[in-house]
């Protein structure tokens, strides 16, 4: 959910860049339909585990992406809420 700049400096270890275009509200009811996502076009297996981060808890585009996912039946999706910051304040594996 972090923007291409942010991902190229550096990105938790195995993440992809999958930006999420956000339009609509930043509300748990927020309208999908206003929002592009291409979750089916980079990630085919609806059985590989997903994991969405953005650079903070303030951040609703890895909460979006998470719902978009789960509404798309994929099985395994997890919300990483804290983000990148609280990933890497834990020391955990970068790229």
């Amino acid at each position: 959910m972090r923007i291409e700049r942010e991902y190229q400096e550096k990105h938790i270890k195995g993440a992809i860049s999958l930006p999420y275009a956000e339009k609509s509200k930043k509300e748990v009811g927020f309208d999908a339909s206003q929002d592009t996502f291409k979750l089916t076009d980079a990630v085919k297996d609806k059985d590989a585990p997903l994991i969405f981060a953005c650079n903070g808890e303030e951040c609703w585009k890895s909460y979006k992406a998470s719902v978009w996912a789960q509404k798309e039946g994929y099985k395994y999706v997890y919300w990483f809420r804290g983000g990148f910051p609280e990933w890497k304040g834990k020391n955990l594996p970068l790229e």
